[in-house]
């Protein structure tokens, strides 16, 4: 029974799937289902380190320092994911942030699960991708004691980078070495072990509202609107116009007009058609309000 107690909490038998083998699809997916309600109590009960975690990626982006992601296996993908969309989203430079997974970048694609034990990998990674004083780390491991992420955490409080520790256990190893620790119990996985199930599903949603949030509070988004997308294709061109229009009651003709005239900027666009300005007029109420579209639209 000590033993049992001492297991780590993504490693234990979840006593509800003990006869997963014997369900039919519907019984394990209503059995999955009810599960992943865990997953929103457990996030629920850490918003205040979520929210912290927030506004610490806010001012590290704000001032002009790099964020890296770290993890391994499943862990590491959700981070990298995370990461990718940053940039057509919010319109962020690409060049500020920098996943590494156990592995390299081929580990995305086929598990190399010996890799996550390399602390020297870690640690020679980061040097690489030239983490600095400064700069923010998210690390990210469900066991909460990945070789590879620990060693990075460690390393990167050395260097004087602040971190943010993402685990699914209550005690752990890589919060030792973390500004704010976030823990999320979403209790044993339906498959024992297979934390790519509710621990993983934990990281990301989590993962999506530190990255969101971070962006909102420095300004990248007004009311409920992306407006520093990078239109990048044509599904996104038709939603920065219908952005301008939402957030103008312009037509279509009226809120083209004004990207064309913008040079592509919803923001500049929206701030054009709310203040009834020209481009450049736009351009520094915006940089008068740091980049915040309301408050250029209010002083």
């Amino acid at each position: 029974m000590d033993k049992l107690v001492q297991t780590p909490l993504t490693e234990r038998r979840n006593p509800h799937s003990t006869h997963l083998d014997t369900m039919s699809a519907l019984e394990i997916a209503t059995l999955m289902n009810e599960e992943d309600k865990n997953v929103i109590e457990a996030i629920r009960i850490a918003l205040p380190s979520i929210s912290e975690a927030m506004e610490l990626f806010a001012k590290t982006y704000a001032s002009g320092a790099n964020i890296f992601y770290i993890g391994a296996g499943s862990s590491g993908r959700y981070a990298i994911l995370d990461m990718a969309e940053l940039p057509p989203t919010f319109g962020a430079d690409p060049r500020r942030f920098k996943g590494l997974m156990a592995g390299g970048p081929s580990a995305m694609y086929s598990a190399k699960e010996n890799s996550e034990d390399d602390m020297d990998a870690a640690i020679s990674d980061l040097q690489e991708a030239g983490i600095k004083k400064g700069d923010l780390l998210i690390g990210l491991a469900a066991s909460g004691q990945t070789p590879y992420v620990l060693a990075g955490m460690r390393k990167a409080k050395e260097i004087g980078a602040t971190t943010i520790s993402i685990s699914c256990v209550d005690v752990d190893k890589i919060s030792e070495y973390a500004d704010i620790a976030i823990h999320l119990l979403c209790g044993p996985e339906v498959l024992t072990g297979s934390t790519r199930l509710k621990a993983g599903t934990a990281e990301k949603m989590v993962l999506n509202m530190i990255s969101t949030g971070g962006f909102v509070l420095n300004g990248k988004v007004y009311e409920n609107l992306m407006v520093d997308l990078i239109p990048s294709n044509s599904k996104l061109v038709k939603r920065e116009v219908r952005i301008v229009q939402e957030a103008t009651g312009a037509s279509v003709e009226e809120a083209e007009k004004a990207l064309q005239e913008s040079s592509r900027s919803a923001k500049e666009a929206i701030v054009m058609l709310k203040l009834d300005c020209d481009a450049d007029s736009a351009k520094r109420a915006l940089n008068k309000a740091g980049g915040f579209v309301r408050k250029a639209i209010e002083q």
